[in-house]
């Protein structure tokens, strides 16, 4: 059964808003677990524009389902990582700067940088995932990393979808097989929306977990967190 991740990212982006602590982070993220989601993402960027390393911090003890930080591994984030020791940690390639991932790693130039990372989170017992793209010769540079999962960028999908899903769909379905037969668990992520998350799973049924946070709560202003959670995992099933 493929699990949803709730990214809370713009929950925070929210609350940075205005200050103070509304809408509550910490709440937000357990009521997500309460609706039925089976995982909460965060990406604590470095000028802590959304989630800020305190939210971090608060949410690891309270948090019963999964809990997975992604991000670029500057030093302070492999720190906060180790202190932390979430049950995943999803590595990707972004600029300090940027305002969100569009990109996989290039693990072949990356290859032993991401190999050294692997080694100190999975010593330290946390599941490690790699951002990338569909280009197989990269995914088997993932593979070799020693990474247990990798997470596939999904917006290439998302932005054809429309218009065309049979040839949306089938570099990624390629790309899956490719990762199930290094032996590897996939997660996918980035721009997945009611409208092309079913789609994708009946194609790749055997998603181990899909990331969502912009749209989904971008759907609940309209549905409701609950409504939208449950719309979801319709789509899961």
């Amino acid at each position: 059964m493929t699990k949803l991740s709730v990214n809370i990212n713009k929950i925070a982006t929210l609350r940075n808003a205005r200050g103070g602590n509304n809408p509550d982070v910490l709440k937000v993220a357990l009521d997500c677990e309460r609706f039925g989601a089976e995982g909460i993402t965060v990406h604590p960027r470095p000028d802590e524009r959304h989630i800020r390393r305190s939210d971090v911090y608060a949410l690891r003890p309270a948090i019963s389902t999964e809990f997975n930080i992604e991000g670029y591994p500057s030093q302070e984030f492999i720190d906060l990582v180790l202190k932390v020791k979430p049950h995943q940690v999803t590595l990707v390639p972004d600029a300090p700067d940027q305002l969100t991932s569009n990109a996989g790693w290039d693990t072949k130039t990356h290859f032993s940088f991401l190999s050294d990372l692997m080694e100190t989170f999975s010593n330290a017992g946390i599941r490690t995932s790699i951002f990338v793209g569909t280009d197989k010769e990269l995914i088997e540079y993932a593979a070799k990393t020693g990474a247990d999962r990798v997470e596939l960028y999904t917006e290439p999908y998302a932005t054809l979808y429309p218009e065309n899903p049979e040839e949306a769909i089938a570099p990624f379905v390629e790309a899956a097989k490719l990762v199930r037969s290094l032996g590897m668990g996939l997660n996918a992520g980035h721009d997945l929306s009611l409208e092309n998350l079913k789609y994708m799973h009946d194609n790749i049924p055997w998603l181990d977990e899909v990331s969502i946070g912009h749209a989904l709560i971008c759907d609940a202003l309209y549905l409701g967190l609950e409504k939208t959670i449950e719309e979801y995992k319709k789509c899961l099933r």
